[in-house]
């Protein structure tokens, strides 16, 4: 069990089975979250990620770059999905140490730690192959949890990752096609979705799934009753209904108690066409 490509999968299954109704997919998720969390997390003490694992039992290698870039991007999906502020709290935490032991000072990312086993040259790639590289990849993590959280330092990380985009996606897009996915997702905000409302509530369930489906790059989204998640703090329900509150860097618009009126809401494109007007000219 390879922790990065774990990360990736439980993303899916997530995604997939909030917007498919297959709740059984969402608990597939779950099951694989579990395991990383008791077997590759701190398996050698302390708070460090390990790489693999086999039948519950941890391996030897460290975890590198993807591995915490992989499982972060899970736990945020897991978070949106579920409403389990759990993961949200441990994808912080492993992006921390992907910055703390990862970061190469000049806004880029090595593909081992700090303190990791002394190589030749310690190496580096952004570029993305079949799977996101783990420099984009920690980025698209970042952005998304500043979006949740409004702290904004985890935003400058990830535009500082970026940098390399502007280069190479003019030459060879295909090679950071997760980067420029992260980019138009910096580009359009990314819009924040709250939905506040009462948990397995059809109204909340029904806004929720709704929020999931917005099609703006990079959209957030956060579900449940009270302040312990940034996104949902100070925003109350109206008239007892699950309400939805649409914002950009915490700035919201009207807030809608209307499955269609936020599905119009969510489902647009600021900045997505200043990107667009800048391929085209390339």
């Amino acid at each position: 069990m390879v922790a990065s490509w774990n990360g990736l999968a439980i993303a899916a299954l997530a995604e997939a089975g909030a917007l498919f109704g297959e709740p059984s997919w969402v608990d597939a998720a779950v099951g694989a979250a579990d395991v990383l969390l008791a077997v590759h997390l701190g398996a050698a003490g302390g708070d460090r990620l390990c790489r693999t694992s086999r039948d519950g039992s941890a391996g030897r290698n460290d975890g590198v770059l993807d591995d915490y870039a992989g499982v972060a991007e899970g736990f945020l999906a897991l978070f949106q999905v579920t409403g389990d502020n759990e993961w949200l709290t441990v994808a912080g935490a492993l992006i921390d140490l992907a910055v703390g032991h990862f970061a190469d000072g000049a806004g880029g990312f090595f593909d081992t730690a700090d303190d990791a086993p002394p190589l030749v040259r310690r190496p580096r790639d952004p570029s993305d192959n079949a799977e996101p590289s783990g420099w984009l990849a920690i980025a698209n993590a970042a952005l998304t949890y500043s979006a949740l959280t409004g702290e904004l330092r985890y935003r400058t990380v990830a535009e500082e990752a970026l940098g390399v985009v502007s280069g190479l996606g003019g030459r060879a897009p295909r090679a950071v096609g997760w980067g420029l996915a992260t980019a138009s997702a910096l580009l359009a905000g990314p819009l924040e979705i709250a939905v506040v409302g009462e948990s397995g509530a059809a109204d909340t369930v029904l806004m929720h799934r709704t929020a999931l489906g917005s099609t703006s790059p990079g959209a957030v989204v956060a579900v449940g009753h009270g302040g312990d998640v940034p996104l949902l703090r100070d925003r109350p329900m109206i008239d007892g209904k699950a309400t939805a509150y649409v914002c950009r860097g915490f700035v919201c618009q009207r807030p809608e108690i209307s499955a269609e009126a936020l599905a119009g809401q969510v489902n647009t494109h600021p900045g997505l066409s200043h990107l667009l007007g800048q391929s085209a000219e390339i």
